[in-house]
C-alpha cells in the first residue's frame, strides 16, 4: 500500500502553526468571557406589547435571575410588531455575548418562518436555544347556550352540514386558529374560519352567538368558564390541564393524536458561547422548578418546563415542521 506524504514548506508550516494559536486563543477567550460574565446589564427582549403572557413571564424570570447572575440588572425591553418577528430580528443580529435574551414563542419560532413570504431571520440557525418555560394548551369552547356538549357532537354536526360550524381565531396564523385547521385536517370536515384582529373580539364573538366555537388560549378562556359563559368542551394538549382537570383532550375525545400548545422559551443569538448559555439555561430551570414560581405559572395557564438547550433545540425543529406541513395543506396566509 502506497502512503503519500505531503511535504509542507516551512512558510505552509508557519501558517498552519498561525492559525492553530489563533484558533487557541478564540477558544480561550470564549472560555474568559464565560468566566466573566455577566459584566454589565442584560436585554431581556420581548418581542410583543406589554402585559400579555411572554411579557409576564420575561419579567418573571427577569426577576428571579438577576440575583442569581450577582444581581445583575436584566431590562425587560417591548419591540412588538409582525407577529413577534421585528424583536426576534433585532435579538437575531444583536452580539452573541449572553448580554441580549429573547422571549421565544411557537408563533416568531416555529410559525412564522411559514406563514410570511419573507423573514428576516431563521427561527432555528439564527439563535441558540436556552430554556422552555412551558407550554400553555388552547381549549375549545362554545356558548352556554350552544347544543354541542362534545367534540363528537361537533363533528357530527360538520359532517351532516358542511361549512355550518364557523369557529372564530384571534388572526390568521395564530394558535387559535391552527388549532381549529388541525380539528378539520384530522376530523375531515369543513368549518368555515372567521379571523378576529385579536383575542378580544373572538371572545366577544362567541359570547355573542357570532361564531359556533373557538379554540381560545387556557387563560383568557377559564375566567369565562367558570362564570358559566363558555362551555369547555376539550383541551389541545396531549394531557389535561391541571387547570381544567375534567375537561377531556380532544385526543381522548376522539380525535387521536392530536396536539397543539403553545410554547414560551428563552432564546440568545446564534453563536453565544455554550457555557454561557448552559449557565443561564440551568439558573432559568432552577427558578422554574421553585415552587412559588410553578404556582405562579399555573395560575397563568403554562405547564412548567424547564427543558434546557438540546431538548428545546429538537422540540422547536419538529414543530417548525408540523406547522409548515399544516400551513400549506390549508393555504394559510399572513393578514
Amino acid at each position: 500500500m502506497l502512503v503519500h506524504k505531503r511535504i509542507q514548506s516551512p512558510a505552509s508550516r508557519a501558517a498552519l502553526a498561525a492559525c492553530a494559536a489563533l484558533g487557541m486563543l478564540t477558544l480561550a477567550g470564549a472560555a474568559s468571557a464565560a468566566d466573566k460574565y455577566p459584566v454589565k446589564p442584560i436585554t431581556y427582549v420581548v418581542p410583543f406589547a406589554a402585559g400579555g403572557t411572554t411579557d409576564i413571564l420575561g419579567r418573571l424570570i427577569s426577576t428571579r435571575l438577576s440575583p442569581m447572575l450577582g444581581n445583575t440588572p436584566i431590562v425587560v425591553e417591548n419591540r412588538p410588531g409582525a407577529g413577534g418577528n421585528i424583536g426576534s430580528d433585532y435579538v437575531a443580529k444583536a452580539k452573541p455575548d449572553g448580554y441580549t435574551l429573547l422571549g421565544g414563542t411557537i408563533s416568531s419560532h416555529a410559525i412564522n418562518i411559514s406563514l410570511y413570504p419573507k423573514m428576516p431571520y431563521d427561527p432555528v440557525k439564527s439563535f441558540a436555544p436556552v430554556a422552555l418555560i412551558g407550554t400553555l394548551p388552547n381549549v375549545l369552547v362554545v356558548n352556554a347556550n350552544s347544543p354541542y356538549r362534545s367534540v363528537q357532537e361537533v363533528i357530527a354536526a360538520a359532517r351532516s352540514k358542511p361549512q355550518s360550524i364557523s369557529f372564530g381565531s384571534s388572526g390568521n396564523g395564530t394558535s387559535q386558529h391552527l388549532s381549529g385547521e388541525l380539528f378539520k385536517s384530522m376530523a375531515g370536515v369543513e368549518m368555515l374560519h372567521v379571523p378576529f384582529k385579536g383575542s378580544a373580539p373572538s371572545v366577544q364573538a362567541l359570547l355573542g352567538e357570532q361564531v359556533t366555537l373557538i379554540f381560545e388560549n387556557i387563560l383568557a378562556a377559564i375566567p369565562l368558564i367558570q362564570a358559566g359563559k363558555f362551555r369547555a368542551l376539550a383541551v389541545t394538549s396531549s394531557t389535561r390541564s391541571s387547570n381544567l382537570p375534567d375537561v377531556p383532550t380532544i385526543s381522548e375525545a376522539g380525535l387521536k393524536g392530536y396536539e397543539i400548545v403553545s410554547w414560551q422559551a428563552v432564546f440568545a443569538p446564534a453563536g453565544t458561547p455554550a457555557p454561557i448559555v448552559q449557565e443561564l439555561a440551568s439558573d432559568i430551570n432552577k427558578i422554574i422548578l421553585e415552587s412559588d414560581m410553578k404556582a405562579k405559572l399555573l395560575a397563568l395557564g403554562v405547564e412548567p418546563s424547564g427543558a434546557g438547550p438540546a431538548e428545546l433545540g429538537a422540540f422547536q425543529k419538529t414543530e417548525v415542521a408540523k406547522w409548515a406541513q399544516l400551513i400549506k395543506s390549508a393555504h394559510i396566509q399572513p393578514e
